[in-house]
């Protein structure tokens, strides 16, 4: 059974920056597609960014490209999300996901198998 364990969530000012990591157990994430999500009140959670098990392929929301960078470090075996730029609407509740998908990379929840626990992250305006 696979654990994710997100980190580096806060409270930040609109503008600045956050990195957000995953860190997993019980599988090599090396053989995974994993993703980001995010879940703010009252709203579905939503894809923010993927990344294929090799790192070739990279989809993100279009909210967040441009701002966003997904990567993996699978000597680690951990997942990262580096956030710039801020906004107060990026606030919402982040969460890693594993997926067993063999086509690519979804960008919807239900092609993710394995989910974190969550990190809040905040962005004050």
């Amino acid at each position: 059974q696979v654990q994710l364990v997100e980190s580096g969530g806060g409270l930040v000012q609109a503008g600045g920056s956050l990195t957000l990591s995953c860190a997993a157990s019980g599988r090599t994430l090396s053989s995974y597609v994993m993703g980001w999500f995010r879940q703010a009140p009252g709203k579905e959670r939503e894809f923010v960014a993927g990344i294929s098990r090799r790192g070739g392929s990279m989809p993100y929301a279009n909210s967040v490209k441009g701002r966003f960078t997904i990567s993996r470090d699978n000597t680690k075996n951990t997942l990262y999300l580096q956030m710039n730029t801020l906004k107060p609407e990026d606030t919402a509740v982040y969460y890693c996901a594993l997926s067993t998908n063999p086509w690519g990379v979804p960008t919807i929840a239900t092609g993710y198998n394995d989910w974190g626990q969550g990190t809040q992250v905040t962005v004050s305006s």
